[in-house]
């Protein structure tokens, strides 16, 4: 795959130019290019690169891989699993993922050093023109903001990181794809709701006995050094390559995560883990390493005139779970059909269908999810929450296709009613009560 100093950029002007190379970005490339429009994918590193994750793909990533025509290559390069094990307040639970009409019942892990270069290829196969090492380093001709849109662009500016070349591309639409942390999303006029949850990760990989193991282990009453709950969970994924992925999520919820030291949180996690997965400084393969991860939508705005963002660049993170791959396959798809609808109609002013697209998605359900996140930011719910639903079988696995947004659209089982009755909760009070019910606000 080129740099841009090792291939020419024959198009001038391109349908689509595509900022960031990671899940969103590429899925928005594939579908784009497979629909024949011309597409430029922008990615600053050179595949394949790390990237910090839990290597969990949810039976929600699984399907749009697949769409994509990519679960042969997670067959080959990936570990497959059957569900999640749960741990918390001195109970455990096994639970397959659910049957459904749509997605899989099973997940697979993998690394994004494998994963990511799979489908930015992919997308090269069917045509988009891929530039490595590339850098986005300023927006192109950039429009004034109006209220509740982001700035419009004639492309965007790139750099070679190996040549220092530069070089203007250009395209018709813009999509910032380039993660939680987007500069350029800056540049158009992105902020976050400062207001709403955010999560924090840190994981690290080491070699086990058991990295072949049918189940991703889910620890939900993490603790810090004192021994007090800290709102958030610990994991250990197998990854079948000889290795498992240990990690540790924070959640903060208006200040709670103060005071709580990640790297030493995870150090305790993996103290507390050792024995049972043989983890040790020994079989430790490197420093843990970690990133913030803005969630739940809360950073827009995501459309401008000719200008759209999609992935972490525009928070789709669930809060549920802390999951992001899946959310970036389906918000670049969304973005990759709006941009096409626009194309075709030659008009820019189809782009408002994306944000509408994306509320019916996920707005309802963030919102729930939002909620629940506070509510068991308290200790002592938390421990009543967990501590009774691992002893309680089907309401567990009823929670399960909630948190991991595999619920049926048309059905009213216990996972459909049990959301339906968080939907009213979160109507009922405002986001803001949550922090005063909490004590994390003024009165």
């Amino acid at each position: 795959m080129p740099s841009l100093n090792e291939s020419a950029v024959v198009s001038t002007m391109f349908d689509a130019v595509i900022v960031g190379g990671g899940p969103s970005g590429s899925a928005c490339a594939f579908w784009l290019a497979q629909a024949g429009w011309s597409v430029c994918l922008i990615e600053k590193k050179h595949f394949p690169r790390e990237k910090t994750c839990g290597d969990g793909l949810t039976p929600r990533s699984v399907y749009q891989l697949a769409e994509m025509g990519l679960e042969s290559a997670l067959v080959q390069h990936g570990h497959r699993y059957h569900g999640l094990r749960a741990f918390g307040f001195g109970a455990s639970l096994e639970m397959n993922w659910p049957d459904h009409p749509v997605f899989p019942n099973y997940g697979y892990t993998i690394t994004r050093y494998n994963l990511d270069g799979l489908v930015a290829e992919s997308a090269a196969a069917k045509g988009a023109v891929l530039l490595n090492g590339t850098e986005a380093v300023a927006l192109l001709e950039p429009t004034e903001q109006l209220d509740g849109a982001l700035r419009g662009a004639k492309g965007v500016i790139v750099k070679d990181k190996e040549s220092g070349l530069t070089k203007e591309i250009r395209g018709r639409y813009v999509i910032v794809a380039d993660g939680q942390n987007s500069r350029l999303g800056r540049e158009l006029g992105t902020a976050r709701n400062r207001s709403w949850p955010m999560g924090m990760a840190l994981r690290g990989y080491y070699t086990s006995d058991r990295h072949d193991e049918p189940w991703i282990d889910s620890h939900l009453d993490i603790r810090d050094t004192s021994g007090s709950v800290v709102p958030g969970y610990g994991w250990i994924f197998p990854l079948g390559d000889g290795r498992v992925n240990v990690g540790v999520g924070l959640l903060s919820t208006g200040g709670a995560w103060k005071g709580v030291n990640t790297t030493k949180l995870q150090e305790y996690f993996v103290a507390q883990t050792a024995e049972a997965w043989g983890l040790s400084d020994e079989t430790s393969c490197g420093p843990a390493t970690g990133g913030r991860l803005p969630m739940g939508m809360a950073t827009g705005p995501h459309v401008g005139p000719n200008t759209l963002t999609i992935g972490d660049a525009a928070s789709t993170v669930n809060p549920f779970n802390g999951e992001g791959i899946a959310y970036g396959y389906e918000s670049g798809r969304l973005a990759a059909g709006v941009v096409g609808e626009a194309l075709l109609a030659n008009d820019p002013r189809v782009l408002a269908l994306y944000e509408e697209r994306l509320q019916q998605a996920y707005g309802d359900y963030y919102k729930v999810a939002r909620a629940f996140v506070r509510i068991i930011s308290e200790p002592r719910i938390l421990a009543a929450c967990v501590g009774l639903g691992l002893r309680i079988e089907p309401l567990m696995k009823e929670l399960l296709n909630i948190m991991a947004n595999l619920m049926q659209n048309n059905s009213k089982g216990p996972a459909e009613l049990g959301y339906r009755a968080l939907t009213r909760l979160a109507d009922a009070i405002p986001e803001r009560a949550y922090d005063l019910l909490l004590g994390n606000g003024e009165k």
